[in-house]
Order: structure tokens, then sequence, then C-alpha cells
């Protein structure tokens, strides 16, 4: 028979155990999302007259967050989505790519975080 203090050993063990693989595949989550989400961008920014803004999506890692950004022309990313004036006093039209990527990024993430704490 085991004791009360092997018990509460052993179900703290497993307990680390289960957050551990949980981690983990919330950190996959995250980066299979972030990766979808870059691909995504890839497709759907507006292409201009240079370019590059399309192509220059990029992500990186810092800490336990993957950040998605514009490596290239980071100053276009608020202006293209929003909109902005123009030297003429004019008004360009908003192209807005970023947020709806950023909203199905949400579900999804949120869909693959239920995956993991239920799949274990």
């Amino acid at each position: 028979m085991a004791s009360i203090e092997d018990l509460a050993s052993e179900l703290s063990r497993q307990l680390a155990l289960y957050a551990n693989a949980v981690e983990e595949d919330v950190d996959k989550a995250a980066k299979n999302v972030s990766k979808q989400g870059k691909n995504k961008l890839h497709q759907t920014s507006p292409e201009g007259a240079r370019g590059d803004y399309a192509k220059g999506w990029s992500i990186k890692k810092k800490g336990s967050n993957y950040i998605l950004y514009n490596a290239t022309d980071p100053q276009l990313t608020h202006l293209l989505e929003n909109g902005h004036v123009t030297r003429d006093g004019g008004r360009t039209q908003a192209q807005p790519h970023i947020k709806p990527v950023e909203k199905r990024m949400i579900k999804d993430f949120e869909k693959e975080v239920i995956k993991a704490v239920e799949g274990r």
C-alpha cells in the first residue's frame, strides 16, 4: 500500500509532465499558426510599385511569443491597413489585409490550444 506522501509526489509528477506536454503543444500551435498567417499575408498584402511589401512578412520568437511583422516596409503596415492623407490633401483607400488574417489566426490558435489540452 502506498503512503499519502507517495501519492502526492506521484500526482505532482504527473501534473508536471502534463503541463510540460501541453506547453510544448501550445508552442507548436503558435509556431504553426504564425507560419500560416505569414503565408496568408504574403498572398493578401497589396502589391505596390515597389513590390517588396508583400514579400517582407517575417516571424521572430521573443520569449514564448511569436511576432509576425513586416521586415522590409514596417512603416507601411498602418498606412495601407487604415488609409492615409496624401500630399495634395486627398485620402488613400484603406486596404485591410492584416486584420482579417489576425482574426483567422486567433480562431485557429484557440482551436489548436483546445485540442492540445483535451488531447492529453
